[in-house]
């Protein structure tokens, strides 16, 4: 399995709407504290974006609610991992994105056989408050050595003038969130993500990958 070098965050379903569109091909919605009429809500329209313009969807934490609207995958974090029921994730036929910040939480995350690893953050992230240090592009090169063939993903505060480096020490995809979110202008920098990754999306396709 493979995942498009472009992995964007976001909350909601209008930025879904606002920059799917323009060519993304990989999303995860990331919704806290949510209502569960509303984060269904959020999702089907998300779904239904994703579907016409042939993006992947991925749905954060709620991996009951994900199941019964009928989802492709879900990433879950080390705490909702622990109360998550994987089984019951796997008899759904959805896919598994597991967060990783040290040494311990990946032996917990490769136990639980995901379909791709998450390992953050790479570089200082305002996203939110983290207990981890930052990671550092060396530690991308020892979590795939460790996963492989598992796709890893990186997250924390990427921009695309540090993707050269996020590729070259192992990462598959490159996940990001305020960089595009809080941009002044984020059509024109999804945009640009889109054209900075295009070489290697060409080259995933080349192997044959699909997202």
């Amino acid at each position: 399995m493979t995942l498009d070098p472009f992995y964007l965050i976001v909350d909601s379903a209008d930025w879904i709407d606002r920059l799917v569109p323009i060519g993304v091909k990989l999303v995860q919605l990331r919704m806290k504290n949510t209502p569960d009429h509303q984060l269904r809500d959020e999702i089907r329209r998300a779904k239904a974006t994703c579907a016409k313009h042939g993006c992947q969807l991925i749905v954060n934490d709620y991996w009951q609610i994900a199941i019964e609207e009928g989802c492709d995958y879900v990433h879950l974090g080390q705490e909702d991992l622990a109360s998550a029921d994987a089984s019951a994730i796997r008899a759904a036929g959805m896919k598994l994105g597991l967060s990783t910040h040290d040494e311990a939480e990946l032996d917990i995350a490769l136990a639980a056989r995901p379909d791709y690893i998450a390992l953050g953050p790479v570089w200082p992230t305002i996203l939110k408050k983290m207990k981890w240090a930052p990671q550092g592009v060396e530690r991308l090169s020892d979590w795939k050595a460790r996963i492989a063939p598992v796709p890893l993903v990186a997250i924390g505060g990427l921009n695309p003038d540090r993707l050269e480096a996020v590729f070259k020490n192992g990462a598959d995809s490159a996940a990001v969130v305020t960089d595009i979110t809080l941009s002044a202008d984020p059509e024109a920098r999804t945009r640009e993500w889109i054209a900075r990754t295009a070489r290697w999306r060409e080259r995933s396709l080349q192997k044959g990958g699909t997202a």
